[in-house]
């Protein structure tokens, strides 16, 4: 029997005690002392979320497939534990084993979300870590971050040894193995940073000088190590269908964000959406194997017992053997009450068809993304989709039996003027009134249509990274026009309009774009009490102001101004394939209203190709 970290006392006082005990379905036991490497791997939030990150589950089960590894698992202590183990000292530990995090080699945090940054500081306190690399001993983990928001990893940079730029199947082997190399050679812990920053990928912040130019601009970003490269280049897998996949996922004791087996049908994506990261940082889009897919999806299932599978990708319908996929999982699972769900698809005649077959139309919602109001607006940041197409498959979806319709949008955008966003419920308006040409006796009932807004945030490695944003008051008097235009629409009592949260839109805007400086904000903000900042129960945005009056850093001076043409970046060490100079064209033509049309289509020239494979090759 473990023995568990907490004692029952403890886990009686608390809320969701399962977050906190290990030993679910799957999980991975080893004997510690038969391995050389033990690995923390951390998601910065609760366990619910951090159990439904398909990223972490990939690299655990790599991981964990070597003789030489456990790799166990770390979560953020919601409040009441944390409050404990901080009355107590009780140390931060992993779920499998219960031991201390800092009595492992490696200590990994996957970075999703600009907002979870306090509790990466929370991880670090609650283990007995050192919050600064600088001040770490060679009793201390490795601190090595990853995930997207490593792609600008310049406000967390005094608070890591690593950063690892691109997938994980890439190079964490050759890191593992000259970690043990360096263990057995008794050299310091500088000497291990030094032959890890020769590792393509991989960046080591601390090998890095930054200068500022007298407004406060960056003057330039040199290598103070001779080991430490110019450019760190993102790492890719060409061929993501024998690339490692988690069979045998481990299953929460608890309902986690997403309780089902995910299956990732590719990566990347053709569209080029000029706000969207993921699409210009996940390039070249790369396909799996359907036939694998098949054999995955029977696995998973039978080594979960879940009862959903959900297909996985930033553009499902662009999946070239979609069809062939979703009809073998209808076929092999529909009637064995497996339910199968369908993100990220174009509202289209056969994604309709599809979706009808795998849900109950009565109860479930259709979500299109617009994202904007006027067509104007849809092609300045090159959605690549008109209003007869968003029309047309809500017409569709209406005379299929749907009769609720969520629509996504962003306000704030780069050119965006008051009509543009009245727009955004006339549009709202006009997809209701599709409902109502449909014969009263066809209709199932009344139609609810629900448009919701976020904030536009412009980030690292897009076309619009050189945009400015707004002050959270200009952000809801935006969204203040639009609710007043709802108000206005003829099908109001068929629409209902809600939008974001305006003031953690402006930190994440900070953020996404800031540099070293920001790093003693956060700083300060954690020691002010900020945890858990994407919660709004948690959210204290006057704690935030006041660490930004206490450092002395301008919040203006990050979003409200539009960048240089030629200023230089806190990220631009960073070589993500697609180059600054494409960048900046799709700037350009954003301005114009220019539409680029999507890879399969034609190649616009971003460098992506330098990786091979994905659409870049194909034919």
């Amino acid at each position: 029997m473990r023995k568990l970290a907490l004692s029952d006392e403890i886990l009686l006082k608390i809320e969701k005690p399962a977050r906190y005990i290990g030993g679910e379905v799957n999980a991975v036991m080893k004997d510690e002392e038969k391995v050389d490497i033990r690995f923390a791997m951390c998601f910065p939030d609760v366990y619910e979320i951090g159990m439904s990150h398909l990223g972490i589950q990939i690299l655990y089960d790599m991981f964990n497939r070597r003789e030489d590894v456990w790799c166990e698992r770390v979560y953020s202590p919601w409040h009441d534990l944390d409050q404990v183990m901080r009355d107590e000292n009780i140390p931060l530990f992993a779920l499998e084993s219960q031991d201390p995090v800092r009595k492992f080699d490696f200590l990994g945090i996957t970075i999703q979300f600009e907002m979870c940054y306090t509790n990466i500081l929370q991880i670090l306190d609650l283990s007995h870590i050192p919050l600064h690399a600088a001040d770490r001993t060679e009793e201390d983990p490795i601190v090595i971050g990853g995930g997207p928001c490593a792609y600008n990893p310049e406000p967390l940079a005094e608070f890591f040894d690593i950063f690892y730029i691109g997938e994980g199947e890439t190079v964490y082997d050759q890191l593992l193995d000259l970690y043990k190399e360096w263990k057995k050679s008794g050299q310091s812990r500088i000497r291990f940073l030094e032959q890890a920053a020769e590792i393509p990928g991989l960046y080591v912040p601390m090998f890095y000088n930054v200068d500022y130019n007298e407004d406060g601009t960056l003057r330039s970003f040199t290598p103070n190590n001779t080991h430490a490269p110019e450019k760190v280049k993102k790492q890719v897998v060409t061929g993501v269908t024998e690339a490692p996949y988690p069979m045998s996922p481990v299953v929460p004791f608890i309902k986690a964000t997403q309780d089902r087996v995910v299956l990732e049908i590719q990566r990347g994506c053709i569209r080029g959406c000029r706000f969207c990261q993921a699409g210009m940082i996940y390039r070249p889009t790369r396909e799996r194997n359907v036939d694998k897919l098949k054999e995955y999806a029977r696995t998973m299932l039978k080594n979960t017992g879940h009862e959903e599978i959900s297909l996985s990708s930033l553009s499902s319908s662009d999946y070239s053997e979609l069809k062939e996929l979703v009809l073998f999982l209808i076929d092999e699972f529909r009637e064995k009450g497996i339910n199968i769900s369908l993100p990220s698809l174009r509202i289209d005649a056969f994604s309709l068809d599809v979706m009808s077959r795998v849900q109950d139309v009565r109860k479930s919602s259709l979500t299109f993304a617009p994202e904007a109001g006027s067509q104007r607006m849809r092609d300045v940041i090159n959605k690549g989709l008109t209003e007869e197409d968003i029309l047309e498959g809500a017409g569709q979806a209406f005379e299929g039996g749907w009769t609720k319709v969520k629509l996504y949008f962003m306000l704030g955008l780069p050119t965006e003027t008051e009509e543009d966003m009245r727009e955004i419920a006339r549009l709202s308006d006009r997809v209701a009134r599709r409902y109502y040409e449909i014969p009263k006796e066809q209709r199932h009932g009344k139609c609810q249509i629900t448009a919701s807004s976020s904030f536009f945030v412009p980030k690292p490695f897009t076309p619009f990274q050189w945009a400015p944003m707004y002050t959270a008051d200009e952000y809801v008097r935006r969204a203040a026009v639009v609710k007043h235009e709802f108000q206005e629409q003829l099908n109001r009592k068929s629409l209902r309009y809600n939008w974001h949260d305006a003031e953690t839109t402006v930190l994440e805007g900070v953020m996404a774009r800031g540099d070293r400086r920001i790093g003693r904000v956060i700083e300060e903000a954690y020691r002010l009490g900020c945890l858990f900042d994407s919660w709004t129960e948690s959210f204290h945005n006057e704690r935030w102001m006041k660490a930004f009056e206490n450092t002395g850093v301008d919040i203006a001076f990050y979003n409200l101004r539009e960048r240089a043409e030629d200023e230089l970046f806190p990220w631009d060490f960073i070589d993500i394939g697609v180059s600054r100079k494409f960048l900046r064209r799709e700037w350009d033509k954003a301005m114009e209203g220019q539409v680029t049309p999507n890879c399969r289509m034609q190649c616009s020239g971003c460098g992506a190709a330098s990786f091979g494979g994905g659409v870049c090759y194909e034919g």
